[in-house]
This record gives structure tokens, sequence and C-alpha cells, in this order.
């Protein structure tokens, strides 16, 4: 059983035989919370307080009461307390933490895990660029939260598939069919007008090169209506491999790549509109269709098809997300840029008058990356087609850095992306910070094992040898990793396991350090059980690093 799984038992027990005094019911569920300072006990929970307005009594009393109300459980907790207005804290003993060392040496690769989703079929869409350019940086910080989640979540337990949507219909796929034909009519040295809206931006000028080689002056002189369509197709391609290279290479596949034009083709937006239209949902107005959002709180109501017959994408999102739904998922996550911000209003309006809990969609929103080295900011434009593509960063920095650096904030805060710093080899590089950390421990292991140190089934080791605060402090550090994938895989905050790593690899080259500077402290020592005892705390702490790491998409080097 976890800590927290022991709490559990504990205070359900104790609110049982409280409730003679207290008279509730039902119970609010329990929460459990690591106290920032590790003075304030191991966990707390606020459930006094959340008995207080319900029982019209301070939350000390009630705090007071279920406290007396605990049995004997001197076994694992050292101490029971009430703090603040009401907090009820507990600290296990210190053996009880050297105990779960054990548990993270049985458990190993799957140490982490947990059963929250309990098989729930989840979907989560993300990066879905629109296949008439290359990936950016933006796109890339999309990329790696919608990975890292989907990586977390089947951790937690959940069914997860990964999709990528392709926007692969409409006037943007003739625009840039007319962008790639305009500049192959360019290299054969035939004046054209480019427009502005037209697809700017070198990566036009290299797919035309390409077309050049392949067709020759064909298609010079040809007709339009023929040409236009040979060049989108072309484009498309040529557009899609180097995204889907860039994704590969950033360590990102997809389950499944979902295409637009399969829902025109085979009619199921016509579909889905005749159905939401005969229950009402949607209607006719100055010759256009609209969506009647406002029934179901969003702003105003939204078009549908425009007066000229032209589907908008807000059609193609309805007939999608039925049928992902239909396709039985139970929950979906869209990862989307934070200027997308005003239409979940109508995705959530659309989901419910489809027949669906809207709850059973989650929005994520990405906000912007900007780009600097060495603290200089780095001019970025879409103007004229001039960005940062993924791959330019990818080539500089690599896969781990650029991974790990877009995982330590939010994705809904700006994130300002430090080339220099990413690329350093030192204690300021985050992610070098922690992948050092892994390799000096499997540094300590193989010096251990040239020593002649008994490194096999450390989980044997006498571990009441552990009493240093410093070790101890580690234990607990490392037995609350669960509890962080926990809140990751509530809150879909990947972030949450960049901000445990970087406190717990902190804290262990405190350690480190500390026993370089100090006989008593050292890792090998001269008392071979007692080695094997820190050495055990060593094998846990890289099986944890490396399991964080795992589920970033980040590598956990033996050697660096």
């Amino acid at each position: 059983m976890t800590a927290k799984e022991i709490l559990q038992d504990i205070l359900q027990g104790a609110l049982k035989k409280a409730n003679k005094k207290l008279a509730v019911s039902p119970f609010p569920p329990l929460n459990f919370e690591i106290p920032k300072s590790e003075a304030h006990g191991d966990y707390a929970t606020n459930i006094a307080l959340t008995l207080a307005p319900k029982l019209k009594q301070p939350p000390r009393d009630i705090a007071t009461v279920i406290v007396d109300s605990i049995e004997d459980q001197s076994s694992v907790i050292d101490t029971v307390s009430i703090a603040g207005p009401g907090f009820i804290n507990f600290a296990f003993k210190d053996s009880f933490w050297c105990g779960r060392l054990r548990e993270v040496h049985r458990m190993g690769d799957a140490f982490g895990q947990i059963n929250l989703g309990s098989g729930q079929k989840t979907q989560v869409e993300f990066v879905s660029a629109n296949p008439t350019g290359p990936l950016h940086i933006g796109h890339g910080r999309g990329a790696v939260l919608g990975d890292a989640l989907a990586n977390i979540l089947r951790f937690s337990g959940y069914e997860v598939s990964k999709e990528y949507y392709l926007n692969d219909v409409g006037n943007q796929m003739n625009t840039l069919g007319r962008s790639v034909f305009y500049r192959y009519k360019e290299l054969l040295h035939q004046p054209v007008d480019f427009p502005d809206d037209y697809y700017q931006g070198e990566y036009i000028y290299d797919i035309a090169r390409r077309a050049l080689a392949l067709y020759g002056d064909t298609y010079l002189n040809a007709d339009e209506e023929v040409s236009i369509p040979v060049f989108g197709d072309y484009a498309q391609k040529e557009i899609l491999a180097g995204i889907k290279k860039d994704l590969a290479d950033f360590a990102i596949r997809f389950d499944t790549w979902f295409r637009e034009k399969t829902l025109v083709e085979t009619g199921i937006v016509d579909s889905t509109i005749a159905d939401l239209r005969k229950n009402n949902y949607i209607y006719e107005k100055d010759g256009a269709l609209w969506f009647a959002a406002t029934r179901f709180e969003d702003e105003k109501d939204r078009v549908v098809v425009r007066q000229n017959g032209q589907k908008t994408y807000f059609a193609s999102d309805i007939a999608y997300h039925k049928n992902k739904f239909t396709r039985g998922f139970d929950r979906l996550i869209d990862i989307w840029g934070a200027d997308h911000h005003g239409y979940i209003p109508r995705m959530k309006a659309m989901v419910q008058a489809l027949g669906y809990d809207p709850e059973r969609l989650r929005i994520l929103l990405v906000q912007i990356v900007s780009l600097s080295r060495d603290g200089v900011p780095i001019s970025m434009s879409t103007r004229s087609g001039q960005f940062v593509s993924l791959r330019e960063v990818l080539n500089e920095v690599g896969s781990d850095a650029s991974r790990y650096f877009f995982l330590m904030r939010r994705p809904d805060s700006p994130f300002d992306f430090d080339l220099e710093l990413a690329k350093k080899q030192s204690d300021e590089n985050p992610v070098y910070y922690v992948q050092y950390a892994h390799a000096r421990l499997s540094s300590i292991l193989r010096v251990a094992a040239e020593r002649g140190i008994d490194i096999s089934r450390l989980d044997t080791a006498d571990l009441d040898l552990l009493t240093n605060p410093e070790e101890i402090s580690l234990i607990r550090k490392i037995s609350h990793f669960p509890d962080v994938i926990e809140s990751c895989a509530l809150f879909l905050e990947p972030h949450r396991i960049t901000i445990f790593l970087q406190d717990l690899v902190s804290s262990f080259h405190r350690y480190y350090h500390s026993g370089k500077l100090d006989a008593d402290r050292r890792v090998l020592t001269d008392d071979e059980s007692l080695s094997r005892a820190r050495l055990c705390l060593v094998e846990s702490l890289k099986i944890t690093i490396k399991n964080s790491l795992s589920l970033l998409g980040v590598s956990a080097p033996e050697s660096m």
C-alpha cells in the first residue's frame, strides 16, 4: 500500500468513530496534499475545513474530534497534529519510509504506475498543423505536451490513442497549390504576380524546385484547373513528409493520422449537419446555416455553411468530434494554440448538442514560445513566411533539451526558450543537471561493483542503517513520485514532473557532495552493510529519475 492509501484507511476508520459526535452523512471525499515544508509533516488533509460549513463548527474543533478518534498507528505514524485553521498533518516514521525503498526496487520500471484511469479510453489530439508549411517551435511545444501527457495517462491506467488531424481540404490547400505553381513558373523565368496572401517563405521555393526537377516544364503553359491540383497534392505530400520526419526525430509518433478529406468524402459532415438540423440545433438565416450555440451558453450562434454553400472549419470540427465519440472514446483531449481560446465555448456547446457530456472534452491551450540566445531575444515573425522552424531548434539543441525545456512551464504560460542555455553542459542547464544526476548514480553503482561490493538484490539490504536526515528526506521525495503522477494525470499538467525532478536531483547533489566532505556520509564505505543500504537508496533514485525522464520522452544516460 502507498502512504496515501494507508492514510485513507486510517482516516476513514477515524471518521466512522468520530461520526458519533459529528453526525455527518455522507462524508466528503478525502484529499491529501504534501505540505511545502517537511516540518509540517508528510501529508495534510483539509477534511475538517470541508466539514465546517455543513456542521457549523470551527474547523479546529472538528479536527480535534477526528484526531482523537484515530486508533493507535504507532507502528507507521510518528505524529498527528493540527495546524493553521484546521489542517490535520501526518508524519510517518523514518522506518516506514526506509521500507518504501524495497517497493521501488520491486517495481523497477513500473514504479510510479497507478490505476487512476481503470482502462478508460482517452484520445489525445495534438499538433494537427495544416500541411501547408513546416512545423515551427510553437508546434513543438504543443507536440511535447501532447506526447508527454499521453505517456503519463498510459502510466496512470488509461487506454490512450494519439491522433494528428490533417486539414487537407478547403481554400488553404488550393492556395498552397497556387503558391508552389507560381514559384515553379518563376523558376522557369515566367513573371508572375505573387499575391501577398499566398504562402511565403523559402520552403515554397524549395518545393517548387523539387517539382521542377520532377515535372520539368510540363505544366508551364498548362491550364490552372489542371496544374493547381497537381502542385497542391505534390506540395502537401512533401510538407507532410517533412512534418512526419521532424516529429519522428522529436521522438513523437502518432497512432492515427486522420484526414479531414475522409469526413467530406464519406459524407459525415453533411449527415452530421442534417442530424443537428433535424434536432433544431442548426437553422437557416440570411441564406446561411447557423449552429444555435447560444442555447448552450456560447456568446453567439456560429455559421456552419456560408451563403455561398461553403462549409466552415467549424462544420468539420462538429463532424470530426462526433466521429471521435462514435469510435468509442470516453474522453477527448484537444491541444490547441492559445489563439483558439474563443473556440472553447462553441466546442463545448457542439459536444452537448451531439448528445454527449461536455465534460468529456478537455481543451488545453498552449501559449507562445519566444526564442533568445544568452538572454537576448531572437526576432521571430510569421510575416512573409519568416519563422523559426522546429527543425532548426532540433538541429541546434537536440530532442532531449527541447522536450525538457518545453515541459518546464505550464503550457498556458508564455515561455522563453534560451538556445544557449539548452546547449550548456553545466548545472545551469536544467536537463543536463537531471541527466548528469542519473549518470552519476550509474557511476556510483559501477564503482561499487568494481570494488567487490555485492550490488545484487539491494532491496535485501539493512535499510535501518539509513538514519541520516538527508537520506530520509530523499526517500520521502522518491516515495512521492506516484503522487506526482496522479496530480499530472488529474490536472493534465506534465510540467509537474520537471518540478519534481529539479527538487529531487537538487537534494541528491547536496547529499552526494556532503559525502565528499564528510567521510561518515559517503555512499561507499568500509562497512559493506552500510554501503549496500546507501546503494539501495542510490538505485532507487536512479529508477525514479529514469522513470520520470521516460515519461517526458527524455533519455537517461548511463554516463556523460
